[in-house]
């Protein structure tokens, strides 16, 4: 049987951070069970295509799925193991904000097979942490990871943001102190980018945010990359660090261009040389009742020319790099037939660094990733 990975979708929060662009809402306690309801119906409707293949991992993000409760969990589970073949060593995650959980929440989890979790954090500092719109301080943080962790769960990661308004060199030291000292499984660590739509992107423009200087910005990326790496932590993503055999599989397949279903509101399927997006209006969704004919909003077919950029441009993102033997391996022709001259032109800049059989990025092509990997875009 072929692989695939799942992607399920919960776009409810209890606030909206001033940074957040992603697809969730806040206050829509009434229509979270119509929600979960249509929902199960999508993964039941999607089974019929996923028959002949074997579920490598699924990922219950948001909005924040620990928001639900236990027995809406127990239902999207329970449809989950009753409709599709999930391999026994399957890497299952949600998402759950500090404050979301609680020890009945904890053992359903556990009951459902639940074996990765993901916090989202930001920062250790209440003051960043009430800026940034977040709920939670560190202290309630602290101790939902400390449940967790004394509930069985023995891969927790915990997501961390950098570059925040009037964040210091200091604020980051100490952040990546407190958290090297409870030792989780995997750290994802993202730069602030100011989104269109946002709270943080009106004060932006309105100059009303303190940004730190893009010099510094750097140093405090290398400060964690080089912190992390020296308390056994692996780069092994431009954003993810993870101790030994705790890279998040979930996330390879996106940058690896394997295969994935996504379900619920505004989720992205990559499968069977399609991409789909499902549609974003929560009623409409609600009303359409898992019906995955009406539930598109896009369908493309993916080229082959589209296809090898975007290995290119998320492989590079891969700290390994891209395999120049696979690329033979999936398209019929050595990596040089389509990129001979970008390569060179890259390697020349000190952007790029030919390492055996691996193409992968230099410090330098680290700082510029975005410029570099926009080179593999054809014309």
């Amino acid at each position: 049987m072929k692989n695939i990975s799942l992607y399920i979708h919960i776009p409810f929060c209890k606030s909206k951070c001033n940074y957040c662009d992603f697809l969730s809402f806040d206050n829509k306690d009434s229509v979270k069970k119509e929600y979960v309801n249509a929902l199960i119906n999508e993964i039941k409707n999607y089974s019929d295509f996923a028959k002949d293949y074997n579920v490598k991992s699924i990922f219950i993000g948001g909005g924040t799925p620990s928001i639900l409760s236990c027995s809406d969990i127990e239902k999207i589970f329970d449809s989950l193991k009753l409709y599709y073949n999930i391999d026994a060593d399957a890497e299952i995650t949600i998402e759950a904000n500090p404050g979301t959980l609680d020890q009945e929440k904890i053992k359903v989890l556990l009951s459902s097979d639940v074996n990765r979790i993901s916090m989202g954090l930001q920062s250790c500092n209440n003051g960043l942490l009430k800026k940034l719109g977040r709920i939670h301080t560190w202290e309630e943080f602290l101790n939902n990871y400390n449940m967790i962790r004394n509930s069985g769960f023995d891969n927790i990661n915990i997501d961390l943001m950098f570059a925040l308004p009037n964040q210091t060199i200091s604020d980051i030291e100490n952040d990546l102190k407190k958290i090297i000292s409870l030792r989780p499984e995997h750290i994802s660590y993202y730069s602030l980018i100011i989104e269109e739509g946002t709270k943080f992107s009106r004060l932006y423009d309105d100059k009303k945010l303190v940004l730190p200087a893009e010099d510094v910005e750097r140093d405090m990326y290398w400060l964690i990359h080089d912190t992390l790496q020296d308390n056994g932590y692996k780069h092994y993503e431009i954003s993810n660090y993870a101790l030994d055999n705790r890279e998040c599989y979930h996330n390879k397949v996106y940058w690896k261009e394997e295969e994935y279903i996504g379900m619920g509101l505004g989720a992205s399927s990559y499968f069977e040389g399609f991409r789909y997006k499902n549609i974003n209006n929560l009623s409409n969704y609600i009303d359409i009742n898992g019906d995955i004919s009406k539930l598109k909003e896009s369908t493309e077919k993916i080229s082959k020319k589209t296809s090898i950029e975007e290995y290119m441009f998320l492989g590079l993102r891969l700290l390994e790099g891209i395999d120049k033997i696979d690329f033979y391996n999936r398209w019929g022709h050595e990596i040089e037939y389509y990129y001979k001259d970008v390569i060179q032109e890259l390697i020349e800049k000190g952007l790029i660094i030919e390492d055996g059989c691996r193409l992968r990025l230099t410090k330098k092509g680290i700082d510029v990733s975005n410029f570099a990997l926009s080179m593999f875009l054809f014309d």
